[in-house]
């Protein structure tokens, strides 16, 4: 006997988890830390401070539109680890590829103007971003797949265009050529962050 209802090697497998290399505009949320640091700039009670001294950034992404509209991914911004300044190194890249991502910066541009434009007063200023992520795969602590955001899309991008308008394109489609770089204004941000289920995984950096 055989048959779709028979033989379920072909079924869809049932992981929750966005593919890697998907690309979706997603809204950046803080979840508060209550940690400050103002020498290193910390401050707002956005940071959290982990027992072993790692320092990052909880951070909530939810895709905005597309086949995954509405989902959240949660993932940790690092901004120090007492084993080496990697995960710190990583947290800044992020961040510049967020700013760049979310106000239409060229990651190429270096003019005064865009360099202003990757400044910003304090965390607050990241919460409530729209940008278009890559979506990557982690595992948690139980070694389960989790969705990740380790990296933005900017305008260099030839789907970001696309992507920063109404919808998810898939991966390879191209976006109009007329396009030019929106002026895009900070969204409208709480006066607290959201606040979400705990992030269940953590990078070796934090531990």
């Amino acid at each position: 006997m055989s048959g779709i209802w028979n033989d379920f090697n072909s079924a869809q497998s049932n992981s929750n988890v966005i593919p890697k290399g998907t690309l979706a505009k997603v809204r950046l949320t803080i979840r508060p830390g209550g940690f400050d640091d103002p020498s290193q700039g910390w401050t707002g009670g956005f940071a959290k401070r982990a027992a072993t001294g790692a320092v990052y950034l909880d951070a909530e992404y939810t895709v905005v539109d597309g086949p995954y509209a509405r989902r959240k991914i949660w993932s940790l911004i690092g901004l120090y680890s007492p084993k080496g300044p990697d995960w710190a190194n990583m947290g800044r890249s992020l961040i510049r590829g967020i700013l760049n991502s979310a106000r239409g910066i060229s990651d190429k541009d270096n003019s005064p103007e865009a360099q202003a434009r990757r400044r910003i007063n304090g965390f607050g200023d990241l919460d409530g971003l729209e940008f278009v992520a890559r979506i990557d795969i982690g595992q948690d602590t139980n070694g389960d797949d989790k969705n990740e955001v380790r990296g933005a899309v900017t305008p260099d991008h030839r789907d970001y265009a696309a992507l920063m308008g109404t919808v998810a394109l898939p991966i390879g489609t191209s976006a109009p050529q007329s396009y030019a770089p929106q002026q895009i204004t900070p969204a409208a941000r709480p006066s607290q962050p959201a606040s979400a289920p705990g992030n269940a995984g953590r990078p070796s950096w934090a531990q």
